[in-house]
C-alpha cells in the first residue's frame, strides 16, 4: 500500500514537470517569433547603393547621311507658241517625238497675214512712187529759186513734201517687214534639240497669242527634284561647299548619277510646306527618263552633337530625361531635347553640357539624389 502511494506520487510529479517545460517552451518560441517579426519590418540602418554604367557627355560630329525620294525633271523645258492667233491648221508632233532645232511643229491658216503682206508690199510702192515725185519737184524749185525765178517760201513747201514723202516710205518699209514676220510667225518651230513632253492643242482650234502649242524639253539636261522638310534646313550644319549629292533609280539602283545642289526654292510648298530642291546631274544615264523616281543620299559630318545609348533615355511625364550623376554622387534627373531617334541610339540637341556624366544602364532603378556606384562604358 504504501509503495503504491510512492508510485503514485512519483508520476505526478513527473507529469507536472513535463507540462512546465512544454509550457516554457512555447512561450520560448512566441517570444522567438515577435522578435523575427519586428526584426524584418525594421528599416535597414544603410540604404542600399546601385551600381550603374555611365558615359561623360562629349559632343563631337558624327557622319550625317541624308536621304530623299525625287523624280527626274528637265533642267530646260520651254512651253512654245505662236506669236500670232489664228486657227490651227497642222501640228506634226506628239507627245514622246524627238525634233531638232529649226523643225516646224505647228501651222496656222495664213491667208490673212498673206494679204496683209500684199497690202504692206502695194503701200511701200505707193510711198516710193510719192518719193521720186517728191524729189523731182524739190529739184525743180531749187533750180528756179537759184536763178530768181521763186521765192523761198516754195521751195521751202517742196522740201516739207519730200521730207513727209520720205517718211512714209520709211513707215511703209517697217510696215511690210512687220507683215513678213506676221506671216513668218503662222509656223511654230523647235528652239532648240529635244523631246516633245506635252502638247495642248488640236487642229481646227482657235489657238491665241502665246497659248501654249506645244512643250520641249531638252533630253541632255537632267535635274532630279526633292521635296525637303524644313527640318533638314535647320538640322544641317552651315558650309559654304557645295555637296556631292549621289542620286540613284529606285526601279534599278545600280544606275547612278552624281550631282550639285542648283537651286532650293526661297518659299515652301502652300499644302506640303516643303521646300523643292533641284540637284543638276551631269552624268544621268537614258534610263533615268523624265518622271522616274529616284533617291538621292548626302554624306556629310554634323554640328557637334551629344549621342546617346537608347538605354539612357528615361520618360518622364511623356518627356524624354536622362539621370545625370550629381555632387556626392547622387542622380538627378535631368530634361532633354532630341533631334532625332536611330535604331540604338539617339541624338540629344539640348540638355546637356560637356562633362556631364550621363548613367546608362539602369535607369529604370533609380530615385532623385539616389546614390549610386558606377563603371564607365567602353568606348
Amino acid at each position: 500500500m504504501h509503495r503504491a502511494f510512492l508510485r503514485l506520487a512519483r508520476t505526478h510529479s513527473l507529469v507536472a514537470l513535463s507540462s512546465a517545460m512544454i509550457g516554457a517552451t512555447c512561450l520560448g518560441f512566441i517570444a522567438w517569433q515577435q522578435t523575427a517579426s519586428a526584426g524584418a519590418t525594421a528599416a535597414p540602418s544603410h540604404p542600399e547603393i546601385k551600381l550603374v554604367r555611365v558615359t561623360t557627355v562629349s559632343p563631337r560630329s558624327i557622319p550625317d547621311e541624308r536621304r530623299a525620294i525625287g523624280e527626274i525633271r528637265p533642267r530646260r523645258e520651254s512651253d512654245l507658241g505662236f506669236r500670232v492667233s489664228g486657227k490651227l491648221s497642222m501640228r506634226s508632233v506628239d507627245v514622246g517625238a524627238t525634233v531638232k532645232k529649226g523643225q516646224t511643229l505647228a501651222r496656222i491658216e495664213d491667208q490673212d497675214y498673206r494679204y496683209r503682206l500684199l497690202s504692206a508690199k502695194a503701200d511701200k510702192a505707193a510711198a516710193e512712187a510719192v518719193l521720186v515725185e517728191a524729189q523731182a519737184s524739190e529739184r525743180r524749185i531749187k533750180t528756179l529759186l537759184d536763178k530768181g525765178y521763186t521765192t523761198r517760201a516754195d521751195h521751202d513747201a517742196t522740201l516739207k513734201n519730200l521730207r513727209s514723202a520720205e517718211a512714209k516710205l520709211e513707215s511703209a518699209i517697217i510696215a511690210l517687214a512687220l507683215a513678213a514676220d506676221q506671216l513668218a510667225y503662222t509656223e511654230l518651230h523647235a528652239e532648240f534639240d529635244g523631246i516633245v513632253t506635252a502638247t495642248a492643242s488640236e487642229v481646227g482650234q482657235i489657238v491665241n497669242t502665246g497659248q501654249m502649242i506645244v512643250r520641249l524639253a531638252d533630253p541632255k539636261a537632267k535635274d532630279a527634284v526633292f521635296s525637303i522638310a524644313e527640318a533638314n534646313f535647320a538640322n544641317a550644319a552651315q558650309s559654304n561647299d557645295i555637296p556631292v549629292i549621289a542620286v540613284s533609280l529606285l526601279s534599278n539602283p545600280a544606275l547612278t548619277a552624281t550631282g550639285r545642289l542648283r537651286e532650293i526654292a526661297p518659299v515652301a510648298d502652300a499644302a506640303t510646306r516643303t521646300y523643292q530642291v533641284k540637284v543638276s546631274l551631269a552624268d544621268a544615264p537614258e534610263a533615268m527618263r523624265f518622271g522616274a523616281s529616284v533617291a538621292g543620299s548626302i554624306k556629310a559630318s554634323s554640328a557637334p552633337v551629344v549621342v546617346l545609348p537608347a538605354s539612357a533615355l528615361f520618360d518622364k511625364d511623356g518627356k524624354p530625361s536622362v539621370w545625370v550623376i550629381g555632387a556626392g554622387s547622387g542622380v538627378e534627373l535631368k530634361p532633354i531635347v532630341v533631334a532625332r531617334y536611330e535604331a540604338d541610339r539617339v541624338i540629344v540637341a539640348a540638355g546637356l553640357a560637356q562633362g556631364d556624366v550621363v548613367v546608362t544602364a539602369g535607369v529604370n532603378r533609380l530615385r532623385e539624389n539616389q546614390k549610386v556606384r558606377f563603371e564607365r562604358e567602353e568606348k
